[in-house]
């Protein structure tokens, strides 16, 4: 061979197996093979050092040979070897430092007097809110019996001045889901769209009776019947594809002073889906295609700034619930108690100054004599981050204080006590500390007036190490009472 040749080797390989070879690992290049133009051959240049016993998987290939590669298989000559990460997780050597969040909802949320004269039916998607005949003392007598035959519903206001305009369609639409529907005596029952072309300048339009419960003089619609029928509203416009606008027409029993907010709630955190961790078809967008939503009120509104208000609250308090929903679904390669403390920063630094964030670390405790938190963090990763968020009205005006106290553990095995069955499920241990952050994010965004909050989580993990607890260990907590671990899986009283 030429002196300045490097010297080569004729590999003959079929071109499946070469194609399994040559992959390697997608997160490193390197310029060890280049591929001949044939199908079952290949030559190597060793124009770097390689160990000779070192296994393929561990050789990675340049552009151009995964470019041929990809010509002769018939793809495409372009191929990026390393993908983007779809969330911010841990390297082999790093822990995890941050969370990412869920956004919030797009789709903006209204509500109007039906008396201001703004049309009903001008919208994609159209409910029509009823509200069930009271029910006899006989009608729960007759429950065990056979099924009693519903009356035809009878609609009132605005739901009747459409039905009309509509020839009687709502009417029909009942009575053929009266066994179902039951008139609406179910809060959140729905009935299936029924579809109108030619009533609204030629659009098709989709129009669903929605149940509001029975009616019951002696009540207001309760809190829990009013958040069925936001959760119910979300998905009919998740359900219903292609609707860019959804109208809601709610009687005069749905008072706006009582509703609103807990419709608001509701109705974002429906439209909750964690897709921080899906890939490709994986990613399901609630109501991705619905811009508006607007509420339709018989009762009429008490003022614009009133169920601007409410609304608000509503979503500020969907946000917190988002917030604690993302904490107990992250993975413990995201979630850790020093990630945890991050989303505690966070959250401080969003609520426009209202909320005082202090973290202890390790020596911080240690100076507290906390030895019963850190003997159960003694075998994580990630050093122990004890939480104290403080929230205070910007006017300085205080007539009350509260403290939330919530279990921050990222992740259960149990220690050397270790468990044997659901371990996965044990993510879900931090369910306190996800609470504590909800509320502390709903009530950084709401600033509420009088009240001082603060939100405690002892943040940690508990894990298998030469540094663990182990079973006998005598600890001594920051009260100095000494406790004897008889169960390292005992950790959530410690």
């Amino acid at each position: 061979l030429p002196i300045n040749q490097p010297p080569t080797m004729k590999l003959s390989l079929p071109p499946a197996l070469l194609s399994i070879l040559l992959r390697g690992s997608a997160t490193t290049y390197a310029s060890a093979f280049t591929l001949s133009k044939a199908y079952s051959s290949s030559t190597f240049h060793p124009s770097s050092t390689v160990a000779t016993r070192a296994p393929l998987s561990a050789f990675s290939s340049s552009h151009n040979a995964i470019n041929n590669l990809q010509r002769l298989r018939g793809g495409d000559s372009t191929l990026n070897m390393v993908a983007e990460r779809p969330f911010n997780t841990w390297t082999f050597d790093k822990h995890c430092e941050s969370m990412d969040w869920t956004p919030a909802p797009e789709a903006s949320l209204t509500a109007v007097s039906t008396a201001d004269g703004e049309a009903v039916d001008d919208a994609d998607l159209v409910i029509v809110g009823v509200v069930a005949p009271a029910k006899d003392d006989t009608d729960e007598e007759e429950d065990g019996d056979e099924e009693k035959e519903l009356d035809p519903i009878v609609l009132t206001g605005k739901a009747k001045e459409l039905d009309e305009a509509l020839g009687g369609a709502l009417t029909e639409l009942a009575a053929e889901n009266s066994k179902a529907f039951q008139n609406g005596a179910s809060a959140g029952s729905m009935t299936p769209a029924m579809r109108i072309v030619g009533y609204n300048n030629d659009k098709a339009q989709r129009y669903i009776l929605l149940g509001l419960g029975a009616k019951d003089k002696n009540k207001e619609a309760g809190s829990v019947n009013v958040m069925k029928v936001g959760s119910a509203v979300a998905s009919a416009c998740h359900d219903q594809k292609k609707v860019g606008s959804c109208n809601v027409l709610l009687p005069s029993q749905m008072e706006a002073d009582n509703i609103l907010k807990a419709f608001s709630t509701a109705f974002h955190s429906s439209l909750y889906a964690d897709n921080r961790y899906r890939t490709g078809k994986k990613v399901e967008l609630k109501a991705e295609d619905v811009k508006t939503i607007q509420l339709f009120l018989e009762s009429g509104v008490s003022s614009d700034e009133d169920v601007t208000s409410a609304i608000a609250t509503g979503a500020q308090l969907a946000k917190g619930v988002s917030l604690a929903k993302d904490i107990v679904n992250a993975p413990h390669n995201v979630l850790n108690s020093e990630s945890l403390a991050d989303t505690a920063k966070r959250v401080a630094a969003e609520s426009g100054g209202s909320i005082t964030c202090e973290i202890l670390g390790k020596e911080e405790c240690e100076e507290r004599g906390m030895g019963a938190y850190l003997g159960v963090a003694r075998g994580s990763e990630t050093q122990p981050q004890f939480i104290h968020l403080t929230y205070k009205p910007k006017d300085g005006d205080i007539k009350k204080k509260v403290g939330i106290v919530g279990k921050g553990l990222l992740f259960d095995t149990g220690g050397y006590n270790v468990k044997t069955s659901m371990m996965e499920l044990m993510k879900f241990d931090c369910g306190g500390a996800a609470a504590v952050l909800g509320a502390a994010r709903a009530i950084g965004d709401i600033q509420p007036p009088g009240v001082e909050a603060h939100f405690v989580v002892a943040a940690c993990e508990n894990m298998i190490n030469a540094k663990a607890m182990v079973p006998s260990d005598i600890l001594t907590a920051s009260n100095g009472k000494t406790i004897e671990v008889l169960n390292t899986d005992a950790e959530g009283r410690l």
